[in-house]
């Protein structure tokens, strides 16, 4: 007799970490990117020497975009294709399998100017390519075809990563290279897709439970396709010619149209519930770094770090925090709302992008901004932990 996924889930005896893709994922990618940033922060005061072949500044772009984001795509995935496709988890050993490659990339990375040079992008690349192919045999088992995009878009990400790779075997400076641009890129379009259906979703959801008539614009409109097909022109052309004026103006407008699309999701309704509004916050970074990315070029101050990380450290470290809080309440039966600890959680991560935005006028926000990623992400590990590591509470008859 089949199992169903709650069954599935009581029937494995291990720890309660591998009882679900999103909790060993979620906890060690959080706890990870905070150590990181330690590291990273360490290092830059040269209170240590990082033993990777990567420079400093590539390691710790390649680690936070790479290897904690693809930590966080791991958890997502594995907890949101079972619900599109109706097939069961990946639970158990396998899971722990995954994970431990995960981890592996992790270390090889870290310490990859100590074993053959082959041996980093090895080990790193075996991660996504074996949570790809996982995800497209659900996705075929399951006939869900409208879900390839997510893993096209994972396909990009993994090639990204090699390119990345290839670029700092070459001597470049890959934090500023074509892979990072392409693996930044197709962050980027996972939040406009992904953040485009649940951001609506969930608006929607909450303003039903308040009673208040409003209701967001549906998901995925002939005005949403024709912004994502836009997103996809104006990041191509930015991944392949960064500095061109066109490109300039093509972000700005990019910018603009993002904008639009999150006006019509009724976020300035939700701001009773920070699980909600955090949600608009996250997806307003989107649009806040295509416009600086583009003002930057047209004003001839091109390539700037400080407007990039609002992508970076802004889109892609606020969306993240915002969907492992939700998921991992919602998931470990706990009631749907940030409480004060959740809510200074993304307080500091807000704070960090700012201050990275800022540290390109003054160099000393650099460092603060380092404190309070690392406070946001440590925070979490904290908070959420013990939620994460503990079976799902039996409901009471």
């Amino acid at each position: 007799m089949a199992q169903t996924t709650a069954q599935q889930m009581r029937a494995w005896r291990g720890p309660a970490l591998f009882s679900f893709g999103f909790r060993p994922f979620f906890l060690f990618g959080a706890a990870w990117v905070a150590l990181a940033m330690g590291l990273w922060l360490a290092a830059l005061g040269g209170a240590l020497d990082l033993p990777s072949r990567f420079d400093l500044v590539s390691w710790h772009a390649h680690e936070f975009l790479f290897g904690y984001l693809g930590a966080v795509l791991a958890g997502f995935l594995l907890t949101a294709v079972p619900n599109w496709t109706g097939r069961l988890p990946m639970v158990g050993w396998r899971l722990a399998a995954l994970f431990a490659l995960w981890l592996a990339g992790r270390a090889a990375v870290l310490v990859s100017a100590l074993p053959p040079a082959v041996l980093a992008p090895v080990v790193d690349l075996a991660f996504p390519v074996a949570l790809g192919a996982v995800i497209l045999r659900e996705i075929v088992s399951g006939k869900n075809w409208r879900n390839l995009m997510v893993l096209a878009l994972l396909a990009v990400f993994t090639l990204a990563n090699a390119l990345f790779h290839w670029e700092a075997s070459q001597g470049a400076y890959a934090a500023q290279g074509l892979g990072l641009r392409l693996g930044l890129a197709a962050a980027v379009m996972m939040i406009a897709v992904i953040g485009g259906r649940i951001i609506p979703s969930f608006t929607r959801n909450w303003l039903v439970r308040e009673g208040d008539p409003a209701r967001p614009a549906p998901p995925m409109q002939w005005f949403d396709k024709v912004v994502l097909l836009v997103s996809v022109a104006v990041l191509l052309l930015w991944v392949a010619w960064p500095f061109e004026v066109l490109t300039g103006v093509a972000l700005v407008a990019l910018g603009l149209a993002h904008l639009a699309r999150l006006a019509r999701w009724q976020g300035h309704r939700t701001l009773r519930e920070p699980l909600v509004w955090v949600l608009h916050a996250a997806y307003a970074f989107v649009p806040l770094g295509a416009l600086a990315l583009g003002l930057d070029r047209l004003m001839g101050n091109p390539g700037s770090a400080g407007a990039q990380h609002l992508w970076m450290a802004g889109a892609i470290g606020a969306m993240t925090l915002a969907v492992m809080t939700r998921a991992t309440l919602g998931h470990t039966g706990r009631a749907l709302t940030a409480g004060p600890a959740t809510v200074a959680i993304y307080l500091c991560l807000f704070g960090s992008a700012f201050a990275r935005l800022g540290a390109s006028v003054h160099l000393d926000l650099m460092h603060l901004s380092g404190l309070l990623w690392l406070a946001a992400f440590a925070g979490f590990a904290l908070v959420y932990g013990p939620a994460l590591l503990r079976p799902k509470p039996e409901k009471t008859p």
